[in-house]
């Protein structure tokens, strides 16, 4: 399973916690990441979904399937944005 598979929501930090954007994988529990810019979250968030993966299996769990519904739902947000 590609980790690009997974979607991702990246969502604007408050100034007092720093700033810049944060990257949350739902469907992978404690999955997330930050960076200066949405490019950025994205690029470290898919860093974090491979640590993530490796652990589970390194622990014997299993790793869930990404999230049709969560996708389903960034593709209509998309289609209004655009």
């Amino acid at each position: 399973m590609s980790r690009l598979e997974y979607p991702i929501i990246i969502a604007p930090l408050p100034s007092e916690d720093g700033g810049g954007f944060s990257a949350i994988v739902p469907d992978l529990p404690g999955c997330m990441s930050d960076g200066e810019t949405p490019e950025q979250a994205l690029a470290n968030v898919q860093d974090a979904i491979t640590v993530w993966m490796e652990a589970a299996q390194d622990l014997g769990r299993a790793v869930p399937a990404p999230s049709a519904r969560l996708a389903l739902a960034q593709q209509q947000s998309a289609n209004r944005s655009a």
